[in-house]
């Protein structure tokens, strides 16, 4: 499933461009919205219009990431009637999130202030590449 370029892309999308899949995965998840989503989902399954209260996002957001998620196999839906209740596939999904809050937690989430390759860190003159002894 293509995504819009302000969205970024989906993990099957990259990987069919010749991205690595893990490069992929990371990629999809770099979206604010749809970490939300998958966040929000971890506490359980909710149907968009649930999400959209509560996440204050609009529908055809919502709607758009929920797509992706469910071509990366990561989200899925169950119908009941005429409503859709979305929940997470993989419970591996929240293993790794929380793996990188707990990297977060350990860098002193310096990973945050990560720039561009060759620029500079707002803490630090020296240049990324540069290892300190």
């Amino acid at each position: 499933m293509a995504i819009d370029s302000d969205a970024g892309s989906c993990v099957s999308a990259d990987i069919a461009a010749g991205v690595p899949p893990a490069a992929a995965l990371f990629h999809s998840l770099a979206d604010e919205n749809r970490l939300r989503i998958v966040q929000r989902l971890a506490r359980g399954e909710a149907r968009v219009v649930d999400l959209v209260a509560e996440l204050g996002l609009a529908q055809s957001t919502v709607s758009k990431h929920l797509a992706c998620l469910r071509d990366c196999d990561l989200v899925d839906y169950r119908a009941e009637g005429r409503q859709s209740f979305y929940s997470l596939t993989r419970p591996e999904l929240m293993d790794l999130l929380a793996a990188a809050e707990q990297l977060l937690a350990a860098t002193g989430h310096a990973v945050t202030l990560c720039p561009a390759p060759g620029g500079t860190r707002p803490d630090d003159a020296r240049p990324t590449g540069q290892v300190v002894a």
